[in-house]
């Protein structure tokens, strides 16, 4: 069986040259893997992505955004801009603008994928963990879509790329009856959050890092949590310096949880009707959805285009776990003196589990070729880069 290939493009610009810059660089890989082959004329397709936090600037830049949304145009598609509830939707919409992602800066609407209250979703059949998960409408109706992915880390998989991008950001935040969709992975099936009052030094954190208000003290000072209000994220938990908010959670069943959500979203499109994108730009400790940006863990890597999930996501783990580690970061903290298995040393979580659990899905292959675009040909295709004179 052939290999699946991967194009990418390094983040250096050895020229001063457009052609050979990232941006360049990343057209020339557009117009290699043909987007007509995914998008048919007319085509709505979602660009689904992570639209950052109040807070969380390292998303995606727009002026990739546009690329991407200027190519399908040409292709014959009608792109939109994505994600699901996060924080509330409208909120959410304005914390995009405030990160330059908008119609004005992309060319393409930007909307919520589960509508602004979070509850547009369609019920599909998922696996033995979850039994069935609510995927948001507008993905769900889509012919095609590209999967648009910030690389970066995770509290619960340890790593977020395209799997998890798919498998939390393509779920519904609740159902059209309230019950919670993607809080159901967090908490595997509802289980509720362990607080430990005698830990607890009610310092408001978790207060503070809700960002649905769904938290409180009661005049005894006992955690009060609005079950209406919560969306099952686990900041609070995460923020709980004392460990009196504990996130149930099994690591390799959460692993194997998240690839079944992301299988079950993509079980929604005809084979070939998917094409993924991983930024391996601004690696950062955690996810674009908490309160914060941290430093990056490792130099900026380039981008990886692929329509092959399983491919992609181990590719870019790979070429992660060869980087250099950047000192006044968090990898530097923990004296780490190499990014292998980087992830699992800042979050003792395997991410390759969601890489192996998707290749069982049968959705893609762990052997891959890489193939390099060192730059975006001129019209008469010539590739030898400007010269300026001084």
């Amino acid at each position: 069986m052939a290999k699946s290939i991967v194009y990418f493009a390094s983040a250096r610009a050895k020229f001063f040259d457009y052609d050979y810059g990232f941006l360049g660089k990343f057209e020339e890989i557009l117009n290699r893997v043909n987007l007509k082959n995914y998008v048919a004329k007319g085509d709505y397709v979602p660009i689904k992505m992570h639209l950052g936090s109040q807070g969380a600037y390292r998303v995606v830049r727009p002026a990739f955004i546009r690329k991407l949304v200027d190519s399908l145009k040409n292709a014959g598609g009608d792109p939109f801009v994505t994600d699901t509830v996060r924080i509330p939707g409208l909120e959410y919409l304005r914390v995009a603008s405030a990160n330059g992602i908008n119609e004005l800066s992309t060319g393409a609407p930007v909307i919520m994928a589960d509508g602004v209250f979070g509850s547009d979703s369609v019920m599909m059949p998922s696996g033995p963990i979850l039994g069935e998960i609510g995927i948001a409408s507008a993905i769900h109706d889509a012919p095609a879509m590209i999967v648009l992915s910030h690389c970066k880390g995770h509290i619960a998989s340890g790593y977020g790329g395209a799997v998890k991008n798919l498998g939390m950001g393509g779920i519904a935040f609740k159902d059209r009856n309230g019950v919670h969709q993607r809080g159901r992975m967090h908490f595997l099936q509802n289980a509720e959050l362990n607080w430990t009052s005698e830990k607890c030094s009610h310092c408001l954190q978790c207060v503070g890092a809700c960002p649905h208000e769904s938290i409180s003290f009661d005049q005894d000072d006992k955690l009060v949590i609005d079950q209406q209000k919560c969306a099952r994220c686990g900041r609070c938990a995460r923020v709980c310096t004392e460990g009196a908010l504990v996130l149930p959670l099994n690591i390799e069943l959460f692993q194997k949880v998240l690839a079944e959500a992301a299988a079950t979203v993509l079980n929604t499109f005809n084979k070939g009707k998917v094409l993924y994108i991983n930024f391996v730009t601004e690696v950062q400790p955690e996810c674009d959805c908490m309160p914060m940006a941290d430093a990056p863990l490792i130099p900026d890597i380039g981008v990886l285009v692929s329509d092959d999930i399983v491919a992609i996501e181990k590719a870019t783990l790979d070429l992660i776990n060869q980087a250099q580690v950047i000192r006044d970061s968090k990898a530097g903290e923990k004296e780490l003196t190499s990014a292998e298995h980087l992830f699992l040393k800042i979050h003792g979580k395997d991410p390759y589990l969601q890489v192996r659990a998707m290749a069982d899905f049968g959705l893609g292959s762990e052997d891959y070729e890489i193939v390099e675009v060192l730059c975006k040909p001129k019209a008469d295709g010539s590739t030898a880069p400007r010269s300026f004179g001084h």
